[in-house]
């Protein structure tokens, strides 16, 4: 498990790379050193817009609700701990650009949609897969994903669970630029520089005033999202979810 920052100051401009072979799950600490790595960031006056990227044909494959401690929690509230790291992504302060190249999934999709920008190739695909797994949606999605989309559109999403060929969703707002995968980084440095070659606290202040209360509102969502993921977690449905998700298979769901 690994997060590298590169910057490029003649462009004022960073990236973070980040991974978890093979599937680049998300995690409590992957999560926590991609927060350290954007707060870092925030106090670099060099640096104007980010761009988030992860390691392999994988961008985030969400969280491992199979292995034992998948989360690689500390506590016995693995969800809260989470999430406490999902809210501190939200508060960091500069633009954010996330390069998907391949499936991002579940918390992958969150952490996509955490971010201002989307650049995705057209291998990548977009799925809240959660009622599929006989679990609630998480890391603020319940919000965000509206927020981004649209109620319907969300509800669609959120309520099929299938997965999304980036040209399906560029149309929404999902996806801001498709580009083949060999001009995939290319395309993301010169849309950040875009950004990044404009007065810092200007860019400061109306990346603030457009998300407006978000972090407040994503907050409020994750503590809402927490309990239902809590009662559902302890579920047959839930259980037979994850097997069937393993399996490859539909799950054979019972509604208790």
């Amino acid at each position: 498990m690994s997060v590298v920052i590169t910057r490029q100051t003649d462009r004022h401009i960073a990236s973070i790379e980040f991974g978890n072979p093979p599937l680049n799950f998300a995690t409590v600490k992957l999560l926590k050193d991609i927060a350290d790595a954007l707060q870092q960031l925030d106090q670099d006056d060099g640096i104007r817009a980010v761009i988030l990227k992860a390691q392999g044909t994988i961008f985030c494959a969400g969280a491992d609700l199979v292995s034992e401690n998948g989360f690689g929690a500390n506590s016995d509230d693995p969800l809260r701990e989470f999430y406490d790291q999902v809210i501190r992504i939200f508060a960091t302060r500069k633009p954010i650009v996330a390069v998907v190249q391949g499936a991002a999934i579940g918390a992958g999709l969150g952490l996509a949609v955490a971010a201002d920008f989307r650049i995705a190739s057209p291998a990548a695909r977009f799925s809240a897969n959660f009622v599929a797994l006989g679990f609630h949606p998480g890391f603020g999605l319940t919000h965000t994903l509206p927020r981004l989309i649209g109620q319907q559109r969300a509800s669609q999403m959120l309520l099929n669970a299938r997965r999304y060929k980036s040209e399906e969703i560029q149309a929404w707002g999902l996806v801001d630029l498709i580009a083949e995968a060999d001009q995939l980084q290319e395309d993301a440095i010169r849309f950040a520089s875009e950004i990044a070659a404009n007065a810092p606290l200007s860019l400061l202040a109306t990346r603030a005033t457009l998300r407006g209360d978000l972090v407040q509102q994503v907050t409020s969502t994750l503590m809402h999202e927490h309990r239902e993921q809590l009662k559902l977690q302890t579920t047959e449905d839930f259980a037979e979810g994850v097997k069937a998700v393993t399996e490859r298979r539909p799950g054979n769901f019972k509604g208790r």
